[in-house]
């Protein structure tokens, strides 16, 4: 007989794209059902999970979490493209996340290759090893 592969919660984070601390939390409130290992820790059945993926798949693409289940990088901030700029071989792209701006500078046949334009709505997928931090009250 088949044994039913268990998901740790961390796991079932990862294939929902929800953080580890959001699905604890789901665990201890009873939304998400688990069963325990003889050691006490949670698992999760896929059968567990079948109804969190169904309601994301329902949703509109920008809305939907199935985007960061498609890429490694969980930095990832949705905006609107308010100005693109292509010259040469470079295009500068700025994304406004309500009152933020970002601004990514890719190549001119990526910008192409998407179809940009303003009003676009898409996401900056960040990767860096070191974030900065300043003080702005000082």
């Amino acid at each position: 007989m088949p044994v039913t592969p268990l998901f740790t919660p961390r796991e079932a984070a990862r294939m929902l794209g929800i953080s580890y601390p959001t699905i604890k939390q789901w665990i201890l409130a009873g939304k998400l059902r688990t069963t325990s290992t003889p050691g006490g820790h949670h698992r999760i059945s896929p059968a567990a999970l079948k109804p969190f993926l169904a309601d994301d798949q329902l949703k509109p693409v920008a809305d939907s979490r199935m985007r960061f289940r498609r890429v490694s990088g969980r930095n990832q901030l949705a905006g609107k493209v308010v100005s693109l700029r292509i010259e040469g071989l470079m295009a500068e792209v700025v994304l406004a996340m309500g009152d933020a701006q970002i601004t990514s500078i890719i190549t001119a046949a990526a910008a192409r290759e998407l179809g940009l334009k303003k009003g676009d709505t898409v996401a900056a997928l960040i990767k860096s090893t070191d974030v900065m931090i300043e003080r702005m009250d000082v």
